[in-house]
């Protein structure tokens, strides 16, 4: 019986912890953000803003406490995800979220917003090297090519999203880095996951709520790219029109009641947090009042969507399935 709780016990571990869990603060500094502009053309309180931005840097805390954790305990277990040909895709999340939180954190103190920008853009180029060095390695697996290949690479575009406005002298050049890195690695890169969804094998079930990441390189992008140049023109439009036809498209595959919840459903909050963020922007812009009520639409279905993955991610904490192997 001290055998069978023993192994019990070591089950529900800390070594158990996915890194893709931070992209839970990816969705949420992003509904953060969202609200934050909604205030602007809805006239809502920026206290909700304020609400979900504290939320997502004590979430963000809370992960990398119980990572570092893993990381001194488990340091194999670490080395393993990192070098898992897709599980290590999900270590950009943590870039990102950096990134993210900057901006969450700007809106109170810009000096804090802008030391933590510098903090994430290290780390961001420095993984996106790492990742494109080891692909061209070769002998990579072709049903590899997942919509998580997206994350660490075209993840740089979130250093002009989050930068766009730095008032260091060398930030327009590094904000024209992370979008020329970001913005061509995800022509080559959705290339090959388009080939692997159309050609091969539909994804496992666990898997596909990740092929939602496939809108955010052109939300992310209209993101960044109107933050670098300060104005939106008509191909800002064309990024944002795709990204949110392909929304259209993937979300009746991704939400369906066969898919079973877990951790990889977090996939789905920030490529959705970025369509929201570039619909409210989009709308102030045109002025138009369907780009303002699909604006809404968007920030309610995002809004409900975390809330239920974030109640569901706590009751499996406290069920002690979330930390199983």
């Amino acid at each position: 019986m001290q055998t069978m709780a023993a192994v019990q016990k070591q089950k529900s571990s800390v070594q158990f912890l996915p890194v893709n869990l931070f992209a839970s603060v990816m969705g949420i500094s992003g509904l953060s953000l969202a609200w934050r502009q909604a205030s602007k053309l809805f006239g809502t309180s920026p206290v909700i803003a304020d609400i979900i931005g504290i939320v997502a840097v004590l979430v963000f805390v809370a992960l990398s406490i119980g990572y570092i954790s893993k990381w001194v305990l488990y340091p194999q277990k670490v080395k393993d995800e990192f070098a898992h040909p897709v599980l290590g895709f999900f270590f950009g999340t943590i870039t990102i979220s950096i990134l993210l939180l900057s901006s969450v954190i700007g809106a109170y103190s810009e000096i804090s917003g802008q030391v933590i920008w510098v903090i994430g853009i290290v780390p961001t180029f420095a993984l996106s090297f790492v990742i494109v060095t080891r692909l061209l390695n070769g002998n990579h697996e072709p049903g590899n090519a997942v919509p998580a290949l997206l994350i660490p690479v075209v993840g740089t575009i979130n250093i002009a999203v989050t930068g766009g406005t730095m008032p260091f002298p060398w930030a327009h050049e590094i904000n024209l880095l992370s979008l020329a890195i970001g913005g061509i690695v995800a022509l080559v890169f959705l290339s090959l996951i388009l080939s692997r969804l159309i050609h091969q094998a539909p994804l496992p079930a666990g898997s596909t709520p990740s092929m939602m990441i496939m809108i955010a390189p052109f939300e992310v992008g209209f993101l960044g790219y109107t933050n670098f140049e300060q104005r939106i023109d008509p191909f800002a439009s064309i990024l944002y029109y795709f990204g949110l036809f392909l929304f259209i498209v993937l979300f009746f595959k991704v939400f369906k009641k066969s898919i079973p919840f877990g951790a990889s459903w977090w996939a789905v909050g920030f490529p959705m947090a970025a369509l929201s963020n570039a619909a409210l922007k989009y709308a102030m812009f045109v002025h138009s009042w369907l780009l303002i009520a699909i604006s809404a639409v968007v920030l309610a279905l995002l809004s409900i969507v975390l809330v239920v993955l974030f109640i569901r991610t706590i009751n499996m904490l406290f069920k002690g399935s979330l930390l199983k192997g």
